[in-house]
Formats: structure tokens, C-alpha cells, sequence
């Protein structure tokens, strides 16, 4: 069987330029990092460890560890290298596996080939060892091996998550173009809101933004909506280990007192799926939910966050409007929300313009293949100068 307690390598993948925010979560964790990458964190641990990170991590996509290094200059010697690995102390010969991979060897133009190779690999050793090979296919809900394939480099990995970590579970109804829930923390963090001052966001969409600024505020971790990894489908699990660490999320939650989450949105629908999200996440009861437009969302006096994430547009009809909409957020911000910082996550630069304020911080992100900007407004109370 595997141990869960041997020391390798580990790589938790992220989405691009998410990076620094899942180093900031890793080492709030208390591990320690070795280096970061544009796609990821590297560092040192065991299967327990990363137990302890899919539970924990927010702003993460796999939380892959490594099984077995070596050179592989083409197919061939990639399976060499493969059928002679120990799958049997890993794999159940009942059980059900797949493989997934991240390819880039001269000698290789489809990563499905590969990923066919690694499986057969692993199969024909199965079939060696025990007289029974296990099953294979898609679906990412059992054991999942990785392959990192660059030049003559290859490494193979225990994909520890399985699904991505990036979906947090508790978004049952997505509603319109919604942002991915790793994404939206990693913008709430980027926003450096100190978790107990009021959040306000206007055009909340399915929600998803305030959500996650209440499970921050909260300590509400990924892991409370999810029952289902990668890791507890490999010979040696230990369901105690995972218990243990699923009775510290528990622990973990904290009380606010007085905190003040408020989202708005001008469609009553928008409206209804953000409070069933907000619902099966367990934070309804601290997030205020209205229906109205975004310049009508209550500023209570003092300072917190405002941060709207407004329609970037596709057509030209829709451009016309949103340079209006911009606009006239950029008149909220500065007439309502004045002690405030603001914020506008957009995939359109043209239309930011448009908001007539001068932004202090433009916070690379990227949301699907849209290179998009966290853009920071300090809404000074008076004049900048008083």
C-alpha cells in the first residue's frame, strides 16, 4: 500500500495569476513553500498533507503529489518507465482510475495518445501483479494520475483532488456568466478587506462574490461542501486521517459580530439564486440580499469595500449601453461610497475608462481567457487633500 506519511514532492495547481494568493493561503497553513510559479506552488509533505490542503485551500485547482521522476524521450520509453512502477500498492484491482496529463515532448502531438499509453502501462502491470486490472475512463470521481511531460522530463503524480478544488460545492444554481469561486476569493483577498468592516457589492450576480467575502470573514473552509477526493479511492486511505481533518473545519468557523455583507442586483432572479447559494454555503444569515438598482445599494457611513464586477459587453448595442453603466458607476462610487475603497473587476479596459476615476492599483487577473483588471479607487471622504 502507498504511505500516507512518506515525504515527496508536491505541486498545487492554480488558475493563472492566482498564484500569490494560494501561496499567502499555503502559508497560513504553516508550510512551507519552495517556489511559485505562473500556474502553481511547489512544496514538500505527504498524502496526509494533502489531505490537509484540498480541505483548506480556496484558491486551488489539484493538489497533485509526486509518485516517481524520470526520463522518457518517447512513447515507448515513457511506458518502459511506467509498467515497471508498483500501481498495484496504489491502485485497487476492482477499483476505477483515469488518467490526465500536461504534455509538451517533440516526438508527441495529441495528449489523449498519452494518456492511452499511461493507462495501458498501468494496466498491463495490474494484470501482472494481481490477475485483474481495474477499470479506466473519464470521470474524475476515483483515483486520478497525472502526467507532466516536458522534453525528456517526465514526472507522474497522485492527483490528490480529483475534481478541481477551484468549485467550491456550494453553487447549485450558477446563474449568468458567473464568476469561478477561486477567482472570486482570490479578488476578495486582492482587495486586502479586513473581514470585519462593511463589503458591499452592487451587481452581485448569482452571488458568488459576497459569498466568498462571508466564508473569508467566517473561516468557512472549501472542504465543509465536499465529500468526495481523489486520495480516499488509493489502497492505504485512511478515513481517520480525513475525519480528523474535516472535525478541525468545524473548529475552525468564527463568529463576526457585527458584520455587514450587503449585495444588490437589479434582477429578482439574480436575487433568488444568490440567497439558495448563499443558503447551502451556510452564510445567508449574514449577507443583506435586495432587489434594486446598483445606485440604490444602501453605503452605510464610515469605510469598508465596495466591489462590483459589472457586464464587460460582446456587441456593439451593449458597448453603447455599458459606457453608460460605467459611467454612472463611477458616479456612485465617487458621490456614495466616499471613506470607501472601491473596486471593478472587468474584462473590458475600454469601458474602466469610461468610470472617470483615476485608479490606484490595476490587479492583473484572468477570467476564463479574458485578461481582466481588479481596479482600485480610493473614495476619499471630502478632498484628497483633508
Amino acid at each position: 500500500m502507498l504511505s500516507f506519511t512518506r515525504s515527496s514532492r508536491i505541486i498545487v495547481t492554480c488558475n493563472k495569476r492566482l498564484a500569490p494568493y494560494l501561496r499567502q493561503e499555503i502559508e497560513e497553513l504553516s508550510f512551507f513553500p519552495e517556489r511559485t510559479f505562473q500556474t502553481g506552488v511547489e512544496l514538500q509533505g505527504t498524502i496526509n498533507d494533502c489531505i490537509k490542503l484540498n480541505l483548506n485551500l480556496r484558491c486551488a485547482s489539484q493538489v497533485l503529489f509526486s509518485l516517481k521522476e524520470f526520463k522518457a524521450s518517447d512513447a515507448d520509453k515513457l511506458y518502459a518507465n511506467l509498467v515497471n512502477y508498483p500501481w498495484d500498492n496504489i491502485l485497487d484491482k476492482d477499483g476505477y482510475f483515469t488518467v490526465t496529463s500536461n504534455v509538451n515532448n517533440p516526438t508527441i502531438n495529441n495528449e489523449l495518445f498519452v494518456n492511452v499509453k499511461v493507462k495501458d502501462a498501468i494496466v498491463d502491470r495490474m494484470r501482472k501483479q494481481t490477475g485483474k486490472r481495474p477499470d479506466s475512463g473519464p470521470d474524475l470521481d476515483k483515483t486520478v494520475i497525472h502526467l507532466y511531460w516536458k522534453d525528456n522530463d517526465a514526472e507522474i503524480f497522485l492527483d490528490t483532488s480529483g475534481q478541481t478544488l477551484s468549485k467550491h460545492g456550494y453553487r447549485k444554481i450558477p446563474g449568468r456568466a458567473p464568476m469561478l469561486e477561486a477567482l472570486a476569493c482570490a479578488s476578495v483577498m486582492a482587495t486586502t478587506w479586513d473581514k470585519t468592516s462593511p463589503f458591499i457589492n452592487p451587481m452581485c450576480g448569482s452571488g458568488t462574490v459576497a459569498i466568498e467575502a462571508a466564508l473569508l470573514a467566517t473561516n468557512r473552509r472549501p472542504g465543509l461542501f465536499r465529500k468526495n477526493y481523489s486520495f480516499m479511492h488509493v489502497l492505504g486511505y485512511d478515513n481517520a486521517a480525513y475525519q480528523n481533518e474535516h472535525k478541525k473545519l468545524l473548529h475552525k468557523i468564527k463568529e463576526v459580530p457585527g458584520l455587514l455583507i450587503h449585495a444588490t442586483d437589479n434582477r429578482e432572479d439574480a436575487i433568488n439564486i444568490s440567497r439558495i447559494n448563499a443558503q447551502v454555503a451556510g452564510v445567508e444569515e449574514l449577507i443583506n440580499f435586495s432587489v434594486c438598482d446598483f445606485e440604490k445599494t444602501p453605503i452605510p457611513e464610515g469605510s469598508g469595500v465596495v466591489f462590483l464586477n459589472p457586464e464587460y459587453g460582446e456587441r456593439m448595442g451593449e458597448l453603447a449601453e455599458l459606457e453608460l453603466t460605467y459611467k454612472r458607476i463611477g458616479d456612485f462610487m465617487k458621490k456614495q461610497c466616499q471613506g470607501y475603497r472601491g473596486y471593478i473587476f472587468t474584462g473590458n479596459l475600454d469601458l474602466a475608462k469610461k468610470i472617470g476615476l483615476k485608479a490606484k492599483r490595476r490587479i492583473e487577473f484572468y477570467s476564463a481567457k479574458l485578461d481582466c483588471r481588479l481596479l482600485e479607487y480610493e473614495l476619499y471622504a471630502g478632498s484628497k487633500e483633508k
